[in-house]
């Protein structure tokens, strides 16, 4: 979060749970699960925690996992006020660590560390563990910490163990804090999800009142009041993200907003038509259509590098904006797609893992020339909350539920330089691995599918002629989170349709391969 870390007017209404952040690369997924059963909360970093912990009022306390060691000089911990306020707290892997050893136990290093996956032994009952088994049960969890408590604070006793953490598991049950050497966040915990909910609902007493239609209700009542009679400008990317803000913005204000949408000319094909019509015809929503791709594309001429490519990007973004913005009288708000993640990665604790990792045109604000104010209506939610208010708006089911498309569009999927002749060849294959797809009912299953074209030409032989051509390299991958991903396995007939229309339909590709590489725990972004 920023670091004032005020709380949302949306979210005084709602219950809330304080997410401390030691900077683990999994911390979102904690939110994540707390949002999927109606529970908000919000991730603010250690050091941040206690000039905001008062006004947050939280109904419960988690501390998150981290790349640090306990016992080493300077390491990061929680607030002592957070073991003050009274309301029940949760530590993982790290959090648990620290919180042993703020509250009088003991954490060594030099043990044999645990990664990957376990089991633990249920030794007595707990609320946190309800639902889970009786003493005496197994229960697979996923492990990832190199130091091991060696003693428990006073109050605290052993609920479950494993081979290698006498203290797995540790509840003081009166006053209701809970420490756990795993991390329940990730699907490779199978009931991680189970053991959250009962410490949301069972053990602090939430209800779970966060829901898409309170959001919806509440966002338009903040919009008008931030908005008052002044007017808003939507930078449309074509992508879920800025078409929800733009549908919410309009239902908040009506005609005081105009959309514009920048067609970079690196969008997916027929993309820019779709958009146009969209929000034109279906919505009536007022729409300036730049045709920027000469901009974009003359601004990314020889440049290879990823990152400089975004950072181009980005630029132009903002000049078309800046002078957009000026042809709108009385224009004084800017609105952006700009969700959670985003908000949570361009603050990173301790400088660790968690990174700023989009450097394009919604993440870190406007330039200083620039006299917009910024209205971020989904700042505040992760991706599957923004398709499910999309749906909530009414947007088009098949709209909502596209495959994530990353800002900067193709640039990023072709390694090297941007030429037009690239982009139209990569339009054209991408257009066809998503057809066939669809045809064989696959899309849904997939999280991201996508085709790169890579900066390899081979020799091959088309009939009778020999060829000198592209390579063109079809991704596609399974995530229940965003966070984690592997590859999808693709019956080998649709695989073998969509590279055979590819070479025959598409002039300039003269070989298709797959991707198998998979996205490990901890990694943030696919592209």
């Amino acid at each position: 979060m920023t670091e004032t870390a005020s709380v949302p007017d949306h979210a005084k209404a709602h219950e809330k749970v304080l997410i401390v952040d030691f900077g683990s690369q999994v911390t979102q997924l904690i939110a994540r699960r707390l949002r999927e059963i109606g529970v908000y909360c919000e991730i603010h970093p250690y050091d941040k925690v206690e000039a905001m912990l008062e006004g947050f009022g939280p109904k419960a306390v988690i501390l998150s996992g981290g790349p640090a060691s306990v016992h080493e000089a300077e390491s990061p911990s929680a607030p002592q006020q957070v073991f003050e306020l009274g309301v029940p707290v949760l530590g993982i892997c790290y959090g648990e660590m620290t919180m042993a050893a703020q509250l009088g136990g003991a954490v060594e290093g030099g043990h044999d560390r645990e990664f990957g996956r376990a089991e633990i032994l249920i030794e007595r009952a707990s609320p946190l563990l309800e639902g889970l088994g009786e003493p005496g049960h197994k229960e697979p969890v996923w492990m990832s910490h190199g130091d091991k408590i060696t003693a428990i604070p006073l109050g605290f006793e052993i609920v479950a163990a494993s081979e290698g953490s006498p203290y797995a598991v540790i509840a003081d049950e009166a006053r209701r804090f809970y420490g756990i050497q795993f991390h329940p966040e990730v699907a490779h915990t199978p009931r991680g999800a189970l053991m959250l909910r009962n410490f949301t609902h069972r053990i602090a007493g939430c209800h779970g009142d966060w829901t898409m239609a309170s959001f919806r209700q509440e966002m338009v009542a903040k919009i008008r009041a931030q908005v008052g009679d002044g007017r808003v400008i939507c930078g449309l990317s074509g992508g879920v993200d800025s078409s929800v803000a733009a549908v919410l913005i309009h239902e908040a204000i009506g005609e005081q907003l105009t959309c514009v949408f920048v067609d970079t000319g690196l969008l997916r094909l027929n993309e820019a038509e779709q958009v146009v019509t969209m929000f034109r015809d279906h919505y009536n929503i007022p729409l300036v259509h730049v045709d920027a791709a000469k901009e974009f594309l003359g601004a990314l001429a020889g440049v290879s590098d990823p990152e400089t490519k975004r950072k181009a990007i980005g630029k132009v973004f903002i000049d078309i904006f800046d002078r957009e913005a000026a042809k709108v009288e009385g224009a004084a708000f800017l609105a952006q797609g700009t969700l959670y993640p985003d908000v949570i990665e361009s603050v990173s604790a301790r400088g660790g893992p968690s990174q700023v990792i989009k450097s394009h045109h919604n993440v870190g604000g406007l330039p200083d020339y620039m006299k917009l104010k910024l209205v971020e209506p989904l700042r505040e939610l992760f991706k599957d909350e923004v398709r499910a208010l999309g749906v909530e708006l009414g947007l088009p089911p098949a709209f909502v539920g596209r495959h994530p498309f990353p800002g900067p569009g193709l640039a990023i999927r072709i390694p090297g330089a941007v030429t037009p002749e690239k982009v139209a060849v990569l339009q054209k294959a991408d257009a066809i691995y998503l057809d066939e797809i669809r045809k064989a009912g696959l899309y849904d299953s997939i999280w991201q599918a996508f085709a790169v074209l890579l900066p390899v030409r081979t020799v091959g032989v088309m009939g009778d002629a020999r060829t000198y051509d592209e390579v063109c390299a079809l991704r596609a991958v399974t995530s229940t989170d965003g966070m984690t991903a592997d590859f999808f396995e693709f019956p080998w007939e649709v695989l073998g349709r969509a590279a055979t229309r590819i070479i025959n339909e598409v002039k300039g590709i003269n070989r298709v391969v797959y991707d198998v590489t998979s996205k490990p725990p901890g990694t943030i972004e696919w592209e």
